[in-house]
Formats: structure tokens, C-alpha cells, sequence
């Protein structure tokens, strides 16, 4: 190819590549790679050549890097779990057993994970990453290498020389694994492949595999955040060397519409219960449950927030902080009421819970309610009676902040990495409420009968 032709395509490929992290495969500055400098005495006279490494000077050339298999269990492992709980990963069919290059449709930042996660980790898998943006600092060329096994891939000259260096890496078994689109698509439709992958393929003496990744568009949407959604990543049958990037390109597209996404499955007793947690509704709920528990009604806000975070756990913090905020207002009201000689209704609590805490009280004063946590004796015991011993308001408010705090906030945000984890079997989330509610029932019983 002419060198101003060569030129010509290297602009058009970075600004077509601009902000993914897929790679313009077709793109290189010239036969090896060099950059070239003219000297001051006029056009095409006194060059010299200046080699530039992957990712721009100074940068560690691709086939420095040390394969490990186990860095790549780890990996596997790694994106493995973290996709299970953000819906799954399921994979169709096999790479074959010695070294391939895969190429992928591409639609998201997620298609890392999905790829590093379904391939075998024997494999090695290594991912063509853009010099220009994985590589552009220190810490993220670092997180590049580590959690994707990248490698650079220059947009604007040299690219080709990049591939070619992990051609010895194909000879010895693993996967180097390219997006021959060079960025990501935003529609869902597979967009036209460069030929980078298929040259690569042929200087190592290696097949092309076409995959296709669904889901990843909408777990982690383009310029979108992180949502709950199932991927699936189906493998195709390796594609003759004859093969040209319109095959390439017509084999991962006719393997994507073999692969319909598949929504989560959902409880509609989940989707009113996040629909209703989600709003103010839910923090006014949250408040006023707690609230009432710290007044006279017998049941925690942590059974709500069991509920509640499990359904949405985005909405955890939210709820836990209204909770804690419904129990401290309580706490207080209950603590002046009984300082005038009011006596509230206190269901399910025993005299001898009140003994108890009026040894602690006189004890420890208002820092005696840092046993509520883990005694099981109700709030709202110890705000009744630390107003019958003239506890100071102020001191109770920071001394109960302290010990609902912790164990409010502690409670919500356990219940919602158990959402987290539980995600993929919404579905059963009506199953689970009423588990949670024989749970604690069961669990209210022994505390009482403990304390009669």
C-alpha cells in the first residue's frame, strides 16, 4: 500500500476507534512499524527511522509479557463471580485445544469480563487493548495487565507489528482475543471487521474463531451504568484460513442472532416491593416503621429492611439511613413520654428485660444501650427506661446514634450484598420473604422465652 494511503488510513481508523476498547486491526504505520522523520534538507531526503514499542515509546512490547496460568484461573474466577452476580454467564461450545485467535462482536466495556470469564483459562486468553486509552497511565496500563491479561495495540501506526508480536504466544496454545469492529457499537448490530485478526491468524499458522457475546449491552450499557442483566457467550466453529473479515464478520453476526438476550426472570411481588422501597414512599415507610418499634410496636426495622434492600439494593443506604433516623426520633419521644409517666404498650417484652436494663442504666447510664445490639432486648425497653431514670436527653441521642447506627447501617448493607447475590433468582423472591419471615418469627420466640 502507498505510504500517503497508509497515512490516510491510520487518521481514519483512530478517529473511527476514538474512546473504545476495541482495536482498529487494520491499521499500521508502515511494513515494521517505524515511525519516520524527515530531516531539514527537503522532502524525502536525510529520514531516519525511530522504533516505537507498543503503547508509544518507552512502553513494553507485547511479547514481554510472562503468561501465567494460574494469573489466568485467577482471572477466570475473578470475572466469574462478579458476573454471576450480576445476572450470569453461560457459555455455548468449545475453543479448539491449541492456540486461536477469537474475534468478538463488541458493545460494551463488559465484553472483557464476559470473554475472560467463559474461556478456558488454559488458554491464557489475552485481550488486544487500545494503546492510546488502556495504556494512556501508569495505573490503568496496570489494570489492564492484571484483570484482562491486555495488550497494547496501537491505532495510529504500528498496530500490526503489535498483533504480530503475540504470534509466537499463538504457536504455543493461547488465545489472543481481538475486536476487529476497533470500537464499540451502540446499537447492538455487528459493525464491519478489519483485517488485523485474520493477518495475525495467518502468520502464526493458527485458526479464527468467531464468538458472540449477548447481554453485555445492557449490563453495562455505553456511556450507561451498571444494571443487572444474564450474558451468554456462543463460540463458533473455527473458520478456514481463506477466510476474509466479510466471513469473519457474517459468522459472528449470524452466531449473535442465534443468541437471543434473555431478560431475568422476576418476581412481580419483587417489582412492586423495589417499586415501592425505590420512592420517598419507602424512606417515609423505613422512618416510620422504626419509629414505631422504638414507641411500642414489636417488630424490628430490620425485618423491613430485609424486605426492602433484598428487592433493591441500590436503595440500601437510603432505607438504612431513614430507619436509623425513624429510630432515634422514637427513641426520644418514648424517653420523654416515660419521664412524664407515660406508659406505652410494649408487646413481647418481659419484666425481666426490664430489669435488666435498669441495672445497666443505673450501671452505665445512657452508655448502657450499647448492649442493645447483641442482647435482644427490644429498643424501645431501654428508651422507656432510661426516661424513668432521668437520662439526659442529649446524652441518650448520642450514645443510642451510636449503637443504632452501627447496627442498623450494618444490617442494611448486608442484606444488600445478599440482593446482590441473589439477583439471578428473583424469580423466588416471594419464597424468600416468607423464609425470612419464619426465620424471624422462629428467632423472636427464642429471645422472648430466653428473657421469661
Amino acid at each position: 500500500m502507498p505510504r500517503r494511503l497508509r497515512r490516510r488510513a491510520a487518521v481514519t481508523g483512530h478517529r473511527r476507534g476514538r474512546g473504545g476498547t476495541g482495536v482498529a486491526l487494520a491499521f499500521a504505520a508502515g511494513p515494521s512499524g517505524e515511525r519516520c522523520e524527515r530531516g531539514a534538507r527537503g522532502r524525502g531526503r536525510g529520514r531516519r527511522t525511530v522504533s516505537v514499542g507498543p503503547g508509544g515509546p518507552g512502553a513494553a512490547p507485547a511479547a514481554a509479557l510472562s503468561p501465567s496460568r494460574h494469573g489466568a484461573v485467577l482471572r477466570r474466577a475473578l470475572w466469574w463471580l462478579v458476573l454471576t452476580v450480576t445476572g450470569g454467564v453461560r457459555r455455548h461450545g468449545q475453543l479448539p485445544p491449541r492456540g486461536c485467535v477469537v474475534v468478538a462482536n463488541h458493545s460494551s466495556h463488559a465484553d472483557t469480563a464476559a470473554l475472560l470469564a467463559a474461556l478456558d483459562a488454559r488458554h491464557r486468553p489475552a485481550i488486544g487493548a487500545a494503546a492510546d486509552y488502556w495504556f494512556a497511565s501508569p495505573w490503568r496500563r496496570r489494570v489492564c495487565r492484571v484483570l484482562a491479561a491486555g495488550f497494547p495495540v496501537r491505532r495510529t501506526g504500528g498496530g500490526m507489528d503489535d498483533l504480530l508480536s503475540m504470534a509466537d504466544g499463538l504457536r504455543a496454545g493461547r488465545a489472543v482475543v481481538l475486536f476487529p469492529e476497533g470500537t464499540r457499537g451502540a446499537d447492538g448490530a455487528v459493525g464491519a471487521f478489519h483485517r488485523g485478526a485474520l493477518v495475525l491468524a495467518e502468520r502464526a499458522g493458527v485458526p479464527v474463531v468467531p464468538v458472540a457475546i449477548v447481554g453485555t449491552d445492557r449490563l453495562l450499557p455505553k456511556h450507561g451504568r451498571l444494571r443487572s442483566s444474564p450474558v451468554r457467550v456462543r463460540i463458533g466453529e473455527p473458520l478456514p484460513p481463506s477466510a476474509t473479515p466479510e466471513d469473519a464478520r457474517a459468522a459472528v453476526a449470524a452466531l449473535h442472532a442465534r443468541t437471543p438476550a434473555e431478560p431475568l426472570r422476576d418476581s412481580p411481588v419483587r417489582r412492586r416491593v423495589a417499586a415501592v422501597a425505590a420512592s420517598r414512599l419507602g424512606l417515609l415507610l423505613a422512618f416510620a416503621w422504626a419509629c414505631a418499634e422504638a414507641l411500642s410496636w414489636p417488630l424490628m426495622p430490620e425485618l423491613l429492611l430485609g424486605v426492602a434492600c433484598v428487592a433493591v439494593p441500590r436503595a440500601a443506604l437510603r432505607l438504612s439511613f431513614a430507619a436509623l433516623a425513624g429510630s432515634l426520633a422514637g427513641g426520644l419521644l418514648a424517653l420523654q413520654l416515660a419521664n412524664t409517666g407515660l406508659q406505652l404498650p410494649a408487646p413481647l417484652t418481659t419484666d425481666r428485660m426490664r430489669a435488666e436494663v435498669r441495672q445497666q442504666l443505673a450501671a452505665e447510664s445512657a452508655s448502657a444501650v450499647r448492649h442493645q445490639p447483641w442482647n435482644g432486648v427490644p429498643f424501645k425497653v431501654y428508651a422507656a427506661e432510661a426516661g424513668r431514670a432521668d437520662v439526659p436527653a442529649a446524652d441518650w441521642f448520642v450514645e443510642s446514634a451510636q449503637a443504632r447506627g452501627g447496627r442498623t447501617l450494618t444490617v442494611g448493607a448486608a442484606f444488600a450484598v445478599l440482593g446482590l447475590l441473589l439477583c439471578r433468582f428473583r424469580r423466588h423472591y416471594g419464597a424468600y420473604v416468607a423464609l425470612l419471615g419464619a426465620g424471624f418469627a422462629a428467632g423472636l420466640s427464642l429471645v422472648v422465652a430466653g428473657w421469661s
